[in-house]
């Protein structure tokens, strides 16, 4: 404590020193030490820093400058800057003066610019941008998996309308093989419209990429805005830890760029949930091609092994080869976009465990320093007027659902992966029926080869169900520790007077309309 009153008087007396020196008064940092607005839009902040002043007022060819060392050529330089006659000067010290041109970036001590709440609220724009395209493309797979579905039904007709061609030829069953024939072919013809674009999207979506979030102590930044805006993360700040330690020693101001930088970070978790969410939903769509596929395959197959060699043999051949393409193009889409479900579980498991803006507020959880550097009473002055303070508690409550929202995104990825994981097990089961009824149902002859595919058809579904319940066990496991899951919404009635464990809640049940 002594220490620290030493070190004031030292610093006042160094700022009388400067005063009598280059007689003119001495201010040194508040938040109240602001520029026109309107000038500094236009100006290089960087180039006061490197010249050593910042102007606080320009009126009437008038401007009072506050500068680390006045002299006859600086005053020259400001009065072409600035486009003035006359050049008043504050002097200060070059700490308070950085902190000056800091705050007017609207930065905490030893940020860079980019960390500003207006540069903060941009990434978050073009963040909310990407997951507005990733919403894009989950609809167009949703879309193509729906065409799929009418593809394998319209080839369900015409199954039936060969087999009875095969079996009882045309003649009067022409005018029920006719109508099937020909809706069959719509139905497929409208499924691959359907389909068609999103497989065309399936180069064109962006990585899923996680900078690192560091818990406010660096910045998230766009870059290369003009072509398309892609983030990185600056280097941890020095310091930054430890005046993040110091929160109830905070300004509000300061507080409120903390929370600023908080929701970019929690906005970059949303998109990058998103994007795997996107992944996961393209391995569910050519895991629906696949069975698609296999729909092909095992038509061409029970025919080719009803009815042997026949005229009809070019088009048993055609089925089996165009059912093996749109098989193996699935298994293609599993391979690549698996990773995505674990990479995806990974990343919520990794953010679950870092600090949240609660254990600044109610640290029963976060070690703080002793009260000397943080003390525990806020540091509110009669001068304060209240909406500066509800203004951060505002700040605070956006945060608040930023990380509400973040905590419903993990949810559906949770469900996405679990949806992923019961697709896994639709096609293993397609593929392993496909081979037990070629087992039962045709007469293999004692022929090897016949009894190996098979056998390895069923292999290879029983290998996707098992993956599949893995994954639909893991996300149900992970499931109930979310909120939102239950038959009666439970939600937390804040009250931040008290710690969070206090809270009461409201019940919505799903019988009230």
């Amino acid at each position: 404590m002594n220490e620290n009153i030493t070190t004031g008087f030292e610093k006042l007396q160094a700022l009388k020193d400067l005063s009598t020196k280059y007689d003119c008064p001495f201010v040194e940092f508040q938040e109240s030490v602001t520029g026109p607005q309107f000038l500094l839009w236009k100006l290089d902040l960087k180039q006061f820093r490197t010249e050593g002043w910042f102007p606080r007022t320009v009126v009437d060819g008038r401007a009072t400058v506050v500068a680390i060392a006045p002299c006859p050529a600086l005053a020259e330089s400001i009065r072409k800057t600035l486009a003035v006659s006359v050049v008043e000067f504050q002097v200060t010290l070059p700490s308070d003066l950085i902190r000056i041109i800091e705050h007017n970036q609207d930065v905490n001590p030893g940020f860079p610019a980019t960390a500003g709440r207006t540069p903060l609220a941009k990434v978050r724009t073009y963040l909310a941008g990407r997951r507005s395209l990733f919403a894009h493309y989950r609809t167009l797979l949703s879309k193509s998996r729906t065409g799929l579905a009418a593809i394998r039904t319209g080839l369900s007709f015409i199954t039936i309308t060969l087999l009875f061609l095969r079996l009882v030829g045309a003649g009067y069953y022409l005018l029920l093989e006719a109508p099937l024939m020909i809706s069959g072919i719509i139905m497929v013809y409208d499924g691959l419209k359907w389909y068609l674009p999103a497989r065309a999207i399936y180069g064109t979506l962006p990585p899923c990429i996680d900078t690192g979030a560091t818990g406010g102590t660096s910045v998230l930044e766009a870059y290369d805005e003009y072509v398309a805006p892609k983030f990185r993360r600056s280097d941890i700040v020095p310091g930054a830890a430890t005046l993040r330690a110091s929160w109830t020693s905070l300004s509000p101001v300061m507080r409120r760029r903390f929370l600023a930088s908080d929701r970019t970070d929690l906005a970059e978790e949303r998109t990058l949930l998103a994007c795997f969410r996107t992944r996961m939903a393209k391995v569910r769509t050519g895991l629906a091609f696949t069975r698609t596929g296999f729909a092909f395959i095992s038509l061409g197959l029970g025919l080719l092994r009803q009815f042997q060699t026949s005229r009809w043999l070019a088009l048993d051949l055609g089925l089996i080869g165009i059912g093996a393409i749109m098989a193996l193009e699935g298994f293609f889409w599993y391979a690549r976009g698996r990773q995505a479900g674990i990479e995806g579980q990974a990343s919520m498991r990794k953010k679950a465990r870092m600090s949240t803006i609660w254990d600044y507020f109610f640290p029963h959880r976060h070690a703080l320093p002793g009260t000397d550097q943080n003390p525990l009473t806020l540091p509110v002055r009669s001068s304060h007027a209240p909406g500066i303070w509800a203004t951060t508690g505002l700040a605070l409550e956006r945060t608040v659902l930023a990380e509400r929202r973040n905590v419903m995104a993990r949810l559906r990825t949770v469900m996405a992966r679990a949806r992923t994981g019961f697709a896994f097990i639709r096609t293993g089961l397609s593929l392993a029926l496909i081979g037990v009824g070629f087992l039962l149902f045709f007469d293999n002859n004692g022929t090897f080869g016949w009894i190996v595919f098979n056998s390895l058809m069923i292999a290879i579904g029983l290998f996707l169900v098992a993956d599949g319940f893995a994954w639909s066990i893991s996300a149900e496991r992970t499931r109930r520790h979310f909120p939102y899951c239950y038959g009666d919404m439970d939600i937390p009635f804040p009250d931040y007077g008290v710690p969070t464990r206090f809270w009461k809640t409201v019940v919505f049940s799903n019988d009230e309309s």
